[in-house]
């Protein structure tokens, strides 16, 4: 039996998104609803990890384009920190390079800005219950992607931008420390790149990878 505690636990939510008036807005809207508690506002993915640990949240709205991390690859880290959590995509982005590396990466549910706040709202809740909420045009999109058959596709298209550029820097022979500053990113980000490239290229350490790369035509 649910105690009182229980029942009027909220679901905290944390909103990472570079656009302020947006954040306003998201929040104004939200905190009118019953049962859904805002907890905090980033204006930077690098910001949404760090208050994602701070705060706990049971969801989070999620940009997909911000300035620095883009919100394919804060999702990715994220979840890899705090895998409880429930990333919604609230995006105006429908295209394909966009959409399916987000889903990959773990988003849970995917809805545009346009969206009606009650959406938004249900989506939250439905969130936590587990069922996840696709805009009409992405589940169309997901649904045509599932019925083509599938071609095998070299390894590194699964790499995103970032690790891309990570992995050029790194068959140059760079270190970690040299791939951060060059990229101006935390050396930590670096390490978490670097275990996503071996990972999806399938080999054991830099040495490979770095071969893999030059074989593929992906460093000069």
């Amino acid at each position: 039996m649910e105690t009182d505690t229980e029942l009027e636990k909220s679901i905290k939510v944390l909103l990472v998104d570079d656009h302020e008036m947006v954040r306003i807005g998201l929040a104004a809207v939200l905190g009118t609803e019953d049962g859904i508690e805002v907890v905090g506002e980033a204006s930077s993915g690098e910001e949404g990890i760090r208050l994602a640990q701070e705060y706990k949240p049971d969801v989070v709205l999620m940009d997909l384009v911000m300035d620095g991390m883009d919100g394919i690859e804060t999702t990715r880290q994220l979840l890899a920190l705090y895998p409880e959590c429930k990333v919604i995509v609230l995006t105006s982005y429908l295209d394909d390079e966009k959409m399916y590396p987000v889903i990959e990466a773990g988003a849970f549910s995917y809805l545009l800005k346009t969206s009606r706040a009650s959406e938004i709202a249900d989506a939250i809740r439905a969130a936590v219950r587990g069922q996840s909420v696709l805009e009409s045009q992405v589940a169309s999109k997901m649904m045509n992607r599932l019925r083509q058959p599938k071609a095998e596709t070299p390894a590194h298209e699964e790499l995103t931008e970032r690790e891309m550029d990570v992995l050029r820097l790194l068959a140059q022979g760079k270190s970690n420390q040299d791939i951060a500053d060059e990229l101006i990113i935390g050396i930590k980000t670096v390490k978490f790149h670097v275990t996503n490239i071996l990972a999806k290229l399938g080999v054991d350490d830099r040495t490979q990878a770095a071969i893999y790369a030059y074989k593929n035509g992906l460093a000069e």
